[in-house]
């Protein structure tokens, strides 16, 4: 069985990511990816409160949906998730002082718990599939996916149950091709750090989270008119 996070349900779920730095790779070989994947078991571990939903692994960044229950758990568990990954990644490569792991902070942005958790799930665990590294999205070893169809109980244990429903038909869901619009509405929350889900969700989670300008849109404010010089 999934575990839940404790004190489930309550919180806001989030989608995270994270890059290599200066169009590096984080992974170069299977075992850089088994070995974050047991740093990631050991957050779980930490961090009992925080709900891991779903993951992906890529060359060079990765994609974490996480359900955290009180403030401040969700920069908690990526803060030590990421120094606890460069540390290992420096001592294995013997790369200390040349430069960092990751390109800065991670992203992230909220994700309101309907169809709209389920769309950033679909997103998260086609991800090696859109990018032509498998024929079939669960054959990505590096996925939550994979884990949840062909791990061991223990791998299994992880992962937390969703807070909505997941379809019968979700390993066909996901290996079909997206709709264009929930593409890019999911990829316009991952640049802006945009809440993602209906108008009136987002707008609330926007001001509850002072997150109004990712609503806005691009490019600078028009200048304010001067007064009018009379001819």
């Amino acid at each position: 069985m999934p575990r839940r996070p404790r004190n489930a349900p309550g919180g806001l779920v989030y989608h995270a990511l994270n890059r290599a730095n200066g169009r590096g790779s984080l992974f170069h070989k299977d075992g850089d990816y088994a070995a974050f994947e047991r740093i990631l078991e050991e957050a779980a571990r930490r961090f009992p409160g925080v709900g891991v939903l779903g993951y992906c692994l890529m060359p060079n960044h990765w994609h974490l949906v996480l359900w955290p229950q009180k403030d401040g758990e969700l920069s908690a568990f990526v803060r030590w998730l990421t120094v606890t990954h460069a540390q290992r990644y420096h001592a294995h490569y013997h790369s200390v002082g040349r430069g960092h792991v990751y390109q800065g902070r991670f992203k992230s942005f909220p994700v309101q718990t309907d169809e709209h958790l389920l769309v950033l799930l679909r997103y998260v665990e086609a991800k090696a599939l859109k990018a032509k590294l498998v024929e079939k999205a669960q054959a990505w070893r590096w996925s939550s996916l994979w884990r949840r169809l062909k791990g061991s109980k223990k791998e299994r244990a992880m992962l937390a149950a969703w807070p909505v429903p997941r379809p019968r038909d979700w390993v066909q869901i996901v290996n079909r091709p997206p709709p264009e619009a929930q593409a890019k509405r999911v990829e316009e929350s991952l640049e802006r750090s945009r809440p993602l889900g209906d108008d009136a969700w987002t707008a609330r989670t926007a001001a509850r989270l002072g997150l109004d300008w990712t609503l806005r849109p691009w490019g600078r404010p028009p200048k304010p008119k001067g007064p009018q010089r009379s001819k």
